[in-house]
């Protein structure tokens, strides 16, 4: 089966110690536990105004970015390394922080609208739909009024540690989606409990 010509891993979140752990970095969490796993290590990189990492995974060389601009001007850090890498939206993957999905669950997919997240409702404008997202489930606080305050906090010590799992396992699946693309990964995701071993 044909691999996945992946060269951009964007991680989304806010920068700055406050927001660390909180929900809405859960896509910063993400590209810390590849570029663990891959031996990158995160720079600031002024001209793209984000922390990046050159990675290789399966023999594929990968880039991590993590924008170090606000989750709603998240477009201007991705698009500066998308343009100039040269790097098309079809080979670029968005990984972020999902209301609409349990806590601990984690889904694969091409394209779509934004939401309502407010990175991926910047980011489409800038560079179009047609790139890959890693939906990281948080779960919903059941209020839309709550919800901002929902995702800047920290969730619960038995939530996050089911987000951070989801996050391992997530990791786990990109050497598989480089290697044999995006339906094998789905199916191995999609199918298998993020808690399980």
């Amino acid at each position: 089966m044909a691999g996945f010509p992946l060269k951009l891993v964007v991680g989304l979140g806010n920068p700055g110690d406050e927001y660390a752990r909180t929900r809405h970095n859960a896509g910063f969490w993400f590209i810390d536990e590849l570029a663990a796993r891959h031996g990158g290590s995160l720079r600031a990189d002024r001209r793209h105004h984000g922390d990046l990492a050159r990675v290789q995974i399966g023999g594929a060389d990968v880039i991590l970015l993590k924008p170090m601009q606000y989750m709603n001007r998240s477009a201007g850090p991705v698009g500066s390394v998308a343009d100039f890498y040269k790097i098309e939206p079809a080979a670029i993957l968005v990984a972020h922080d999902e209301l609409d999905l349990p806590v601990g669950t984690v889904r694969l997919k091409e394209g779509g609208g934004h939401g309502g997240h407010n990175g991926l409702r910047d980011l489409i404008p800038r560079i179009g739909e047609g790139f890959w997202r890693l939906r990281i489930g948080i779960g919903h606080p059941g209020e839309k009024s709550e919800v901002v305050d929902y995702v800047l906090t920290r969730a619960p010590a038995a939530q996050d540690s089911a987000i951070r799992d989801a996050v391992k396992a997530a990791a786990g699946i990109v050497p598989l989606l480089l290697a044999e693309g995006p339906q094998r990964a789905m199916n191995k995701l999609h199918t298998k409990p993020a808690e399980s071993e």
